[in-house]
């Protein structure tokens, strides 16, 4: 696996966000890549199942050679959009649709694979034996180099991990939602060597006002000197700290945020202030 250190999460290109134009999504292809970012994170579903073809014709116009980026793909959720007569959002693992889901994807960002493709939701229906079926063909195709999943708990990466082997969990992690650090979830994949990848990686402190935020902000401003850094440096360095080895998948579509994420990577801080952070958060000492 191949990943660079920060990743650019594509959900809020297009219809979901900003509804960039072919050339402004190629320029920000480009500058990604010029910052050093070049693993683009989507799902099938972004803005209702259009922007990874959007995303795919920008790549197309960049440029950019197909190895100088990882391209990253989500699947398995059925969503409520115009291209799909779907009665209600809900989860499909079946063996066929699974590969005709990737197949879809391929054409639409106009590649040949996928570096990574990631189960987007756990499903109380999916089969460990139908799933593995699936990807194994499409590894042996050449459609997906790697295989993960996103919001599995422990017991269901257990569960599938039987069957075929996973790479990567891409879960919800920060420093104002960082219960899979204490409830097993990255326990389990640095025990079994599965890359942790972490969306919506500042969580809410700059979304909310609380009580909580404002003790965040109030120790992350009395650091900022010391480490010569932003707010969100600081809250992307105490994520990197984990030694699961988190990779932050970044949202943000804003030019000067990407180039200071990927200086955030630079940042290493000091024990005491990692748990300066953590006990802000928390609102209370450890135990």
């Amino acid at each position: 696996m191949n990943y660079s250190e920060i990743i650019s999460g594509t959900m809020t290109w297009g219809a979901w966000g900003k509804q960039f134009s072919t050339s402004e999504m190629a320029s920000m292809i480009q500058h990604c890549i010029s910052k050093g970012i070049t693993t683009f994170d989507h799902a099938d579903i972004y803005g209702g199942y259009t922007t990874e073809a959007e995303f795919g014709k920008a790549f197309t116009s960049s440029g950019v050679k197909r190895e100088d980026i990882q391209l990253i793909s989500k699947m398995g959720i059925q969503y409520m959009a115009e291209s799909r007569k779907n009665k209600v959002k809900h989860y499909d693992y079946n063996k066929d649709y699974m590969i005709w889901s990737v197949e879809e994807s391929l054409k639409n960002l106009q590649t040949e694979y996928l570096d990574l493709l990631l189960l987007h939701r756990p499903s109380p229906l999916m089969h460990p034996d139908e799933i593995a079926e699936a990807i194994s063909l499409l590894k042996q195709q050449g459609k997906i180099r790697d295989f993960g999943v996103s919001n599995f708990t422990p017991s269901q990466m257990d569960m599938l991990g039987l069957r075929v082997d996973i790479d990567v969990n891409q879960i919800e992690f920060s420093l104002t939602a960082h219960e899979a650090m204490h409830d097993g979830t990255l326990d389990f994949m640095l025990s079994h060597g599965i890359k942790p990848m972490a969306w919506s990686p500042l969580g809410s402190v700059f979304r909310e006002d609380t009580e909580q935020t404002r003790r965040i902000h109030k120790q992350l401003g009395a650091l900022l000197g010391k480490y010569n850094a932003t707010e969100d440096q600081l809250l992307l360095a105490w994520l990197l700290k984990h030694p699961s080895g988190i990779t932050p998948v970044v949202g943000t579509t804003n030019k000067t945020r990407l180039q200071q994420a990927m200086e955030a990577t630079k940042i290493d801080l000091e024990l005491e202030d990692w748990f300066l952070i953590l006990v802000a958060a928390q609102g209370h000492k450890v135990p």
